[in-house]
């Protein structure tokens, strides 16, 4: 049986399903429509085969995605946004802008001394 979780507050759940590093470069990649794996691996560089395919199955399980399999030979598989997924992205594009504006001064944070 699984538990369900309580939350301090709505950041605290917006954080819980897109938390870590990938989930959202994952969403920014599916943005303009449904994406092949290969496809995502290649738009989200950085990212180990294994790490991907544990991020996409957390964020189906979450409803972030939907998984699309095809049974044709060679087998395809398309992943695309949810309206849920596709309302988390919409949500996080002010972080981007966020980002986005202050870009220099996030680069120059020695990285290395924050704890």
């Amino acid at each position: 049986m699984t538990k369900n979780r309580t939350f301090t507050c709505g950041l605290d759940a917006a954080i819980a399903v897109m938390g870590g590093k990938w989930k959202g470069l994952i969403l920014f990649a599916l943005q303009d429509g449904p994406v092949r794996f290969g496809e995502l691996r290649r738009a989200v560089p950085g990212i180990s085969e294994r790490v991907l395919i544990l991020q996409l199955r957390e964020m189906e399980t979450t409803g972030l995605l939907h998984r699309e399999v095809y049974h044709q030979v060679p087998p395809k598989v398309e992943y695309s946004l949810t309206e849920f997924g596709d309302s988390l992205n919409t949500a996080m594009a002010a972080l981007g802008e966020w980002g986005e504006e202050h870009l220099d001064r996030i680069e120059a944070i020695p990285w290395s001394d924050v704890k």
